[in-house]
């Protein structure tokens, strides 16, 4: 596999000053749609804090020199697309100042849930729309921005409700301490610091910010977002460099390959025609709903590791199913077959994903059945009905303790 097979650059828009915004992809596919999660790293959202511009160029060098050497830069390249913006303040970058060109710090000027600014799109700067429309057109499971000026993880919520300075966690508050965790324990010293237990902290109890890119990305988009503070020197020597690199880059794989050697993955079918589904999935006990891919019906579920949790797949005309699971070690897939809703009198209720094809012919299939056959109609169904519950008690599953390549998979089908 060349290097041409596994990266491709892509703009997501232009600066107030007109330069491009420019994107890195890994991934043995780039530019297709496929079931693996999608992960971003966001760099220079402050243009006076540039580490992060850098480390992003050196994590792009070192994937494609080692895709087929190391055994962690395979398994991101061959089951994860990465996209990497090295800077999302190009202008502030050139004039070495915090904002951009119209003095903007584009890190408190995203939709807000705690206070109302910015309804109007079209107020918003040009950085912060590319953004918002990059995230329309890409599911990303996760994400990352880094940043300078202090050495820890940062998790959502990065504001509360009464404008405290005080720990506000969010409903994923457990999974977004494992993630932080992870970048936390992988770097050199992060986890060490004496100011932050185990160098990670709530962003409401740090310092409340309002605006933020991390909440807006976990509340409208489905992405699970950190904000990184990974070099407590703003504009360090360029020399100084390599050892931040050093020091940084377990960190950004092992967050990365975190969203395939953790969670439950899986896709939604319908029973009738086995296509994928659009559905939601739900995990008992966490308000947040995790939506499944119009293409694929696939879906990335990011949890913390514990004994159990119980997950739900819906889809409108469609009935719900739940299974329980274990976390315990390694991912789990699983996959949920939805079975259409059924009306009192015995049909199908449509549902929006339908169509009304050949309906004269569905027509004279009913009066066939419902003339002179009915008799032999019902034994069907009584023969019918007894294959499928001989079927379904087969369908309970073992987990199998499997294959270490992204941890210890387990596969399951509800």
């Amino acid at each position: 596999m060349s290097l041409s097979n596994i990266s491709r650059v892509y703009s997501i828009g232009k600066s107030v000053n007109g330069f491009p915004l420019w994107v890195i992809e890994i991934s043995d596919k780039p530019g297709e749609e496929e079931t693996e999660p999608a992960f971003k790293y966001i760099g220079n959202v402050h243009g006076d804090e540039p580490v992060g511009r850098e480390l992003l160029i050196f994590l792009a060098n070192w994937l494609c020199d080692n895709h087929l050497k190391d055994p962690l830069a395979t398994l991101i390249v061959e089951n994860v697309h990465l996209h990497l913006l090295p800077s999302m303040n190009p202008d502030g970058f050139s004039l070495r100042k915090r904002g951009n060109a119209n003095n903007i710090d584009l890190n408190r000027d995203f939709p807000d849930q705690f206070v109302f600014i910015n309804d109007d799109e079209d107020s918003r700067q040009p950085e912060t729309r590319a953004i918002m429309n990059w995230l329309r057109d890409i599911r990303f499971t996760a994400s990352a921005t880094l940043h300078g000026g202090a050495l820890v993880a940062n998790y959502p919520w990065d504001g509360s409700d009464d404008k405290r300075t005080k720990y506000y966690g969010c409903p994923d508050d457990d999974a977004f301490r494992f993630m932080s965790s992870i970048y936390s324990h992988s770097h050199y010293n992060m986890s060490s610091s004496k100011e932050f237990l185990g160098g990670i902290t709530n962003g409401a109890a740090w310092y409340p910010l309002y605006g933020g890119m991390q909440d807006w990305n976990y509340i409208h988009a489905g992405c699970f977002e950190l904000t990184l503070e990974i070099s407590d020197n703003k504009w360090p020597n360029a020399a100084e460099l390599p050892f931040l690199w050093r020091y940084n880059k377990m960190s950004m794989l092992n967050l990365v390959a975190s969203l395939v050697k953790t969670g439950v993955h899986g896709r939604i079918y319908s029973s009738g025609d086995g296509r994928p589904l659009p559905g939601s999935i739900i995990v008992s006990g966490i308000n947040y709903t995790v939506r499944a891919g119009n293409t694929f019906g696939d879906y990335h579920r990011i949890l913390a590791p514990r004994d159990k949790y119980e997950v739900v797949a819906t889809m409108p005309g469609y009935k719900s199913k739940n299974t329980t699971i274990w976390l315990d070690e390694g991912p789990v897939t699983l996959d949920f077959v939805l079975d259409p809703e059924v009306s009192v009198k015995g049909s199908v209720l449509r549902n929006i994903y339908d169509c009304d094809c050949n309906g004269e012919s569905k027509q004279e299939f009913v009066q066939f059945l419902w003339g002179t056959h009915l008799e032999v109609f019902f034994v069907v169904i009584v023969v019918l009905g007894f294959l499928l519950l001989l079927f379904q008690r087969r369908q309970k599953v073992k987990f199998s303790t499997s294959r270490q390549s992204a941890g210890a998979k387990r596969t399951v089908e509800v």
